[in-house]
Protein backbone atom coordinates (compact mmCIF):
# COMPACT_ATOMS: atom_id res chain seq x y z
CA UNK A 1 0.00 0.00 0.00
CA UNK A 2 1.25 3.44 -0.79
CA UNK A 3 1.39 5.94 2.02
CA UNK A 4 1.51 9.69 2.01
CA UNK A 5 4.82 11.35 2.89
CA UNK A 6 3.31 12.62 6.17
CA UNK A 7 2.20 9.12 7.17
CA UNK A 8 5.62 7.64 6.45
CA UNK A 9 7.30 10.31 8.53
CA UNK A 10 4.94 9.70 11.44
CA UNK A 11 5.47 5.97 11.21
CA UNK A 12 9.23 6.42 11.17
CA UNK A 13 8.98 8.57 14.29
CA UNK A 14 6.79 5.96 15.94
CA UNK A 15 9.15 2.98 15.51
CA UNK A 16 10.20 1.90 18.97
CA UNK A 17 13.94 1.96 19.11
CA UNK A 18 15.94 -0.53 21.10
CA UNK A 19 19.17 1.42 21.29
CA UNK A 20 20.43 4.25 23.49
CA UNK A 21 18.82 3.17 26.77
CA UNK A 22 21.68 2.90 29.30
CA UNK A 23 21.75 2.66 33.05
CA UNK A 24 23.73 4.30 35.86
CA UNK A 25 24.43 3.58 39.57
CA UNK A 26 21.51 3.29 41.97
CA UNK A 27 20.15 6.28 43.93
CA UNK A 28 16.82 7.22 45.51
CA UNK A 29 14.07 8.63 43.30
CA UNK A 30 12.44 12.04 43.59
CA UNK A 31 8.81 13.15 43.37
CA UNK A 32 6.59 12.37 40.35
CA UNK A 33 7.60 14.34 37.28
CA UNK A 34 5.40 16.23 34.85
CA UNK A 35 3.93 14.36 31.89
CA UNK A 36 6.73 13.55 29.45
CA UNK A 37 7.02 15.56 26.27
CA UNK A 38 9.34 13.94 23.70
CA UNK A 39 9.53 14.75 20.01
CA UNK A 40 12.50 12.65 18.97
CA UNK A 41 12.49 10.63 15.77
CA UNK A 42 13.68 7.10 16.48
CA UNK A 43 16.18 5.11 14.42
CA UNK A 44 15.06 1.91 12.72
CA UNK A 45 15.70 -1.28 14.73
CA UNK A 46 18.37 -3.74 13.80
CA UNK A 47 17.02 -6.72 11.89
CA UNK A 48 18.00 -10.32 12.55
CA UNK A 49 17.37 -13.85 11.36
CA UNK A 50 14.47 -16.07 12.39
CA UNK A 51 13.95 -15.69 16.18
CA UNK A 52 15.31 -18.57 18.25
CA UNK A 53 14.90 -19.50 21.92
CA UNK A 54 17.28 -17.64 24.23
CA UNK A 55 18.78 -19.02 27.41
CA UNK A 56 18.07 -16.91 30.50
CA UNK A 57 20.73 -14.21 30.84
CA UNK A 58 22.73 -13.57 33.97
CA UNK A 59 20.57 -11.75 36.49
CA UNK A 60 21.25 -8.07 37.04
CA UNK A 61 21.58 -8.49 40.79
CA UNK A 62 19.01 -5.76 41.46
CA UNK A 63 16.21 -6.46 43.93
CA UNK A 64 12.56 -6.32 43.03
CA UNK A 65 11.42 -2.74 43.68
CA UNK A 66 14.95 -1.31 43.74
CA UNK A 67 15.10 2.24 42.32
CA UNK A 68 18.02 3.79 40.49
CA UNK A 69 18.87 6.54 38.04
CA UNK A 70 19.32 5.77 34.36
CA UNK A 71 19.82 7.71 31.16
CA UNK A 72 17.98 7.49 27.86
CA UNK A 73 19.07 9.27 24.69
CA UNK A 74 16.72 11.44 22.65
CA UNK A 75 18.05 13.02 19.46
CA UNK A 76 21.54 12.37 20.80
CA UNK A 77 20.77 14.20 24.05
CA UNK A 78 20.89 12.53 27.45
CA UNK A 79 17.74 12.53 29.57
CA UNK A 80 17.96 11.28 33.17
CA UNK A 81 15.12 9.04 34.37
CA UNK A 82 14.36 7.07 37.54
CA UNK A 83 13.81 3.37 36.99
CA UNK A 84 12.35 0.77 39.34
CA UNK A 85 13.44 -2.84 38.90
CA UNK A 86 10.84 -5.56 38.38
CA UNK A 87 11.34 -9.28 38.99
CA UNK A 88 8.55 -11.66 38.01
CA UNK A 89 9.78 -15.23 38.44
CA UNK A 90 6.42 -16.87 37.74
CA UNK A 91 6.44 -15.34 34.24
CA UNK A 92 10.23 -15.63 33.96
CA UNK A 93 11.56 -12.12 33.37
CA UNK A 94 13.03 -9.01 34.95
CA UNK A 95 13.03 -5.47 33.60
CA UNK A 96 12.98 -1.77 34.55
CA UNK A 97 10.28 0.88 34.23
CA UNK A 98 10.06 4.64 34.74
CA UNK A 99 8.56 4.90 38.19
CA UNK A 100 7.93 8.67 37.92
CA UNK A 101 5.58 8.29 34.95
CA UNK A 102 4.18 4.74 35.21
CA UNK A 103 2.24 2.69 37.77
CA UNK A 104 3.14 -0.98 38.13
CA UNK A 105 0.29 -3.52 38.35
CA UNK A 106 1.26 -7.17 38.86
CA UNK A 107 -0.94 -9.63 36.94
CA UNK A 108 -1.43 -13.36 37.41
CA UNK A 109 0.76 -14.01 34.34
CA UNK A 110 2.92 -10.90 34.08
CA UNK A 111 3.09 -7.15 34.66
CA UNK A 112 1.28 -4.03 33.45
CA UNK A 113 2.58 -0.45 33.56
CA UNK A 114 -0.02 2.34 33.35
CA UNK A 115 0.54 6.02 32.63
CA UNK A 116 0.10 8.04 35.82
CA UNK A 117 -1.88 10.60 33.80
CA UNK A 118 -4.46 8.13 32.47
CA UNK A 119 -7.66 6.83 33.98
CA UNK A 120 -6.54 3.43 35.36
CA UNK A 121 -9.95 1.97 34.48
CA UNK A 122 -9.62 3.10 30.86
CA UNK A 123 -5.92 3.75 30.09
CA UNK A 124 -4.71 4.97 26.71
CA UNK A 125 -0.97 4.58 27.30
CA UNK A 126 0.24 1.41 28.94
CA UNK A 127 2.78 -1.37 28.54
CA UNK A 128 2.13 -5.02 29.33
CA UNK A 129 4.35 -8.11 29.52
CA UNK A 130 2.65 -11.51 29.87
CA UNK A 131 3.62 -15.13 29.45
CA UNK A 132 2.04 -17.47 26.88
CA UNK A 133 2.49 -21.23 26.60
CA UNK A 134 2.39 -21.19 22.79
CA UNK A 135 5.19 -21.31 20.24
CA UNK A 136 6.47 -17.79 19.51
CA UNK A 137 5.95 -18.02 15.73
CA UNK A 138 2.44 -19.43 16.07
CA UNK A 139 1.52 -16.81 18.68
CA UNK A 140 2.86 -14.07 16.39
CA UNK A 141 0.77 -15.39 13.49
CA UNK A 142 -2.37 -15.45 15.65
CA UNK A 143 -1.80 -11.95 17.01
CA UNK A 144 -1.05 -10.61 13.55
CA UNK A 145 -4.29 -12.09 12.22
CA UNK A 146 -6.29 -10.47 15.03
CA UNK A 147 -4.63 -7.06 14.63
CA UNK A 148 -5.16 -7.24 10.86
CA UNK A 149 -8.88 -6.82 11.42
CA UNK A 150 -8.26 -3.15 12.24
CA UNK A 151 -4.65 -2.37 11.26
CA UNK A 152 -2.13 -2.73 8.50
CA UNK A 153 0.35 -4.95 10.36
CA UNK A 154 4.09 -4.95 9.67
CA UNK A 155 5.93 -8.01 10.99
CA UNK A 156 9.72 -8.06 11.38
CA UNK A 157 12.48 -9.51 13.52
CA UNK A 158 14.91 -7.49 15.59
CA UNK A 159 17.48 -7.86 18.34
CA UNK A 160 17.03 -6.70 21.92
CA UNK A 161 20.01 -6.39 24.26
CA UNK A 162 18.72 -8.77 26.90
CA UNK A 163 16.79 -11.39 24.93
CA UNK A 164 18.32 -11.43 21.47
CA UNK A 165 16.07 -12.02 18.46
CA UNK A 166 12.31 -11.52 18.73
CA UNK A 167 9.32 -10.84 16.48
CA UNK A 168 7.83 -7.36 16.40
CA UNK A 169 4.39 -6.50 15.06
CA UNK A 170 3.80 -2.84 14.27
CA UNK A 171 0.13 -1.81 14.15
CA UNK A 172 0.22 1.92 13.47
CA UNK A 173 -1.87 2.33 10.32
CA UNK A 174 -5.62 1.96 9.86
CA UNK A 175 -6.54 -1.05 7.73
CA UNK A 176 -7.02 0.13 4.16
CA UNK A 177 -6.88 3.78 5.15
CA UNK A 178 -3.31 5.00 4.76
CA UNK A 179 -3.39 7.03 7.99
CA UNK A 180 -2.68 6.53 11.70
CA UNK A 181 -5.48 5.50 14.08
CA UNK A 182 -6.22 7.07 17.44
CA UNK A 183 -4.71 4.08 19.25
CA UNK A 184 -1.46 2.38 18.20
CA UNK A 185 0.04 -0.94 19.21
CA UNK A 186 3.49 -2.48 19.00
CA UNK A 187 3.81 -6.13 20.02
CA UNK A 188 7.01 -8.04 20.79
CA UNK A 189 6.92 -11.86 20.87
CA UNK A 190 9.97 -13.32 22.61
CA UNK A 191 10.79 -17.08 22.63
CA UNK A 192 11.17 -18.11 26.28
CA UNK A 193 11.61 -21.76 27.20
CA UNK A 194 8.41 -23.76 26.70
CA UNK A 195 6.45 -20.77 25.49
CA UNK A 196 7.01 -17.08 24.93
CA UNK A 197 6.66 -13.62 26.42
CA UNK A 198 4.30 -11.12 24.80
CA UNK A 199 5.15 -7.45 25.40
CA UNK A 200 2.63 -4.94 24.06
CA UNK A 201 2.97 -1.15 23.95
CA UNK A 202 -0.35 0.71 23.74
CA UNK A 203 -0.13 4.41 22.85
CA UNK A 204 -2.54 7.14 21.85
CA UNK A 205 -1.46 8.91 18.68
CA UNK A 206 -0.72 12.09 20.68
CA UNK A 207 1.63 10.27 23.08
CA UNK A 208 3.20 7.85 20.59
CA UNK A 209 6.56 9.60 20.32
CA UNK A 210 6.87 10.14 24.08
CA UNK A 211 5.56 6.93 25.61
CA UNK A 212 6.50 4.93 22.54
CA UNK A 213 10.17 5.83 23.02
CA UNK A 214 10.03 5.13 26.75
CA UNK A 215 8.37 1.76 26.24
CA UNK A 216 11.05 0.85 23.69
CA UNK A 217 13.77 1.68 26.23
CA UNK A 218 12.00 -0.52 28.79
CA UNK A 219 11.99 -3.38 26.28
CA UNK A 220 15.75 -3.07 26.04
CA UNK A 221 16.05 -3.69 29.81
CA UNK A 222 14.08 -6.95 29.71
CA UNK A 223 15.96 -10.15 30.65
CA UNK A 224 14.73 -13.74 30.79
CA UNK A 225 14.89 -15.53 34.13
CA UNK A 226 14.63 -19.13 35.17
CA UNK A 227 11.02 -19.68 36.14
CA UNK A 228 10.29 -21.12 39.55
CA UNK A 229 8.58 -20.67 42.85
CA UNK A 230 8.81 -17.40 44.70
CA UNK A 231 11.43 -17.12 47.44
CA UNK A 232 10.11 -18.25 50.86
CA UNK A 233 8.31 -15.58 52.83
CA UNK A 234 10.24 -14.07 55.72
CA UNK A 235 8.62 -13.43 59.11
CA UNK A 236 8.73 -9.71 58.38
CA UNK A 237 6.97 -10.13 55.03
CA UNK A 238 4.28 -12.36 56.55
CA UNK A 239 3.67 -9.91 59.39
CA UNK A 240 3.44 -6.91 57.05
CA UNK A 241 1.16 -8.75 54.63
CA UNK A 242 -1.29 -9.79 57.36
CA UNK A 243 -1.36 -6.25 58.70
CA UNK A 244 -2.11 -4.93 55.19
CA UNK A 245 -4.86 -7.51 54.82
CA UNK A 246 -6.51 -6.58 58.13
CA UNK A 247 -6.40 -2.86 57.38
CA UNK A 248 -7.91 -3.38 53.93
CA UNK A 249 -10.60 -5.69 55.29
CA UNK A 250 -11.64 -3.18 57.97
CA UNK A 251 -11.25 0.45 56.75
CA UNK A 252 -12.10 1.83 60.22
CA UNK A 253 -9.32 -0.15 61.90
CA UNK A 254 -6.61 2.43 61.29
CA UNK A 255 -8.76 5.15 62.89
CA UNK A 256 -9.33 2.92 65.93
CA UNK A 257 -5.58 2.28 66.21
CA UNK A 258 -4.79 6.00 65.97
CA UNK A 259 -7.36 6.80 68.69
CA UNK A 260 -5.38 4.56 71.05
CA UNK A 261 -8.37 3.60 73.23
CA UNK A 262 -8.09 -0.16 72.64
CA UNK A 263 -5.01 -2.34 72.26
CA UNK A 264 -4.47 -3.57 68.70
CA UNK A 265 -1.33 -5.33 67.54
CA UNK A 266 0.24 -7.96 65.27
CA UNK A 267 3.10 -10.28 66.22
CA UNK A 268 4.88 -13.48 65.21
CA UNK A 269 3.99 -16.25 67.67
CA UNK A 270 5.73 -19.22 66.00
CA UNK A 271 8.18 -19.72 63.17
CA UNK A 272 10.01 -22.59 61.45
CA UNK A 273 11.32 -23.36 57.97
CA UNK A 274 7.92 -24.34 56.58
CA UNK A 275 5.50 -22.08 58.40
CA UNK A 276 5.16 -18.82 60.26
CA UNK A 277 2.27 -17.83 62.51
CA UNK A 278 1.01 -14.26 62.79
CA UNK A 279 -1.31 -13.21 65.62
CA UNK A 280 -3.71 -10.32 65.17
CA UNK A 281 -5.10 -9.01 68.46
CA UNK A 282 -8.26 -7.03 67.64
CA UNK A 283 -9.67 -4.04 69.54
CA UNK A 284 -12.58 -6.35 70.48
CA UNK A 285 -10.21 -8.61 72.42
CA UNK A 286 -10.45 -11.49 69.95
CA UNK A 287 -7.29 -13.14 68.66
CA UNK A 288 -6.89 -14.34 65.08
CA UNK A 289 -4.00 -16.61 64.15
CA UNK A 290 -2.73 -16.89 60.56
CA UNK A 291 -0.77 -20.09 59.90
CA UNK A 292 1.15 -19.20 56.74
CA UNK A 293 2.95 -21.53 54.35
CA UNK A 294 6.23 -19.77 53.56
CA UNK A 295 6.35 -21.05 49.98
CA UNK A 296 2.77 -20.80 48.73
CA UNK A 297 1.63 -17.92 50.95
CA UNK A 298 -1.62 -19.77 51.71
CA UNK A 299 -2.91 -19.08 55.23
CA UNK A 300 -4.96 -21.26 57.57
CA UNK A 301 -6.94 -19.04 59.94
CA UNK A 302 -8.23 -19.65 63.48
CA UNK A 303 -10.14 -17.47 65.94
CA UNK A 304 -9.88 -17.37 69.73
CA UNK A 305 -11.87 -15.21 72.16
CA UNK A 306 -10.46 -15.37 75.70
CA UNK A 307 -13.14 -16.33 78.22
CA UNK A 308 -15.57 -17.41 75.52
CA UNK A 309 -13.94 -20.07 73.35
CA UNK A 310 -11.88 -22.72 75.16
CA UNK A 311 -9.36 -22.95 72.29
CA UNK A 312 -8.66 -21.77 68.76
CA UNK A 313 -11.55 -22.40 66.38
CA UNK A 314 -10.95 -22.92 62.62
CA UNK A 315 -12.27 -20.03 60.55
CA UNK A 316 -13.90 -20.05 57.12
CA UNK A 317 -11.64 -17.11 56.25
CA UNK A 318 -9.10 -17.87 53.50
CA UNK A 319 -6.35 -15.80 51.92
CA UNK A 320 -2.97 -15.89 50.27
CA UNK A 321 -0.76 -13.37 52.04
CA UNK A 322 1.39 -12.92 48.90
CA UNK A 323 -1.55 -10.93 47.53
CA UNK A 324 -1.00 -8.36 50.29
CA UNK A 325 2.75 -7.87 50.15
CA UNK A 326 3.90 -4.25 49.73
Amino acid sequence: MKKSFVTLMLLAALLLTVSGCGTAPAVESGTPADEPQITAALPAPAESAEPAPVEPAAETGRADGERFEATIFIEGMEEPVVYEHVINRSAGFEMDYEVESLLRVTLTNGERFLSLWDDPENPENFFEVTRDTGNANLVADALSATLSNDYEVVSETLNLDGVGSCIRLDASEVKGGGWMPEQLQTVYIIPAGNGCLIATAHCSIEAAEGFGHRFACMMNTLRLLERGAEAPLSDEQALAAVKNYCLLSNPSLEEIINAGEYPVYWEITASDEQETVVLFRSYTGSETHYYIDRITGEARVTDFVPGITPEEVPSDETLNVRDYLD
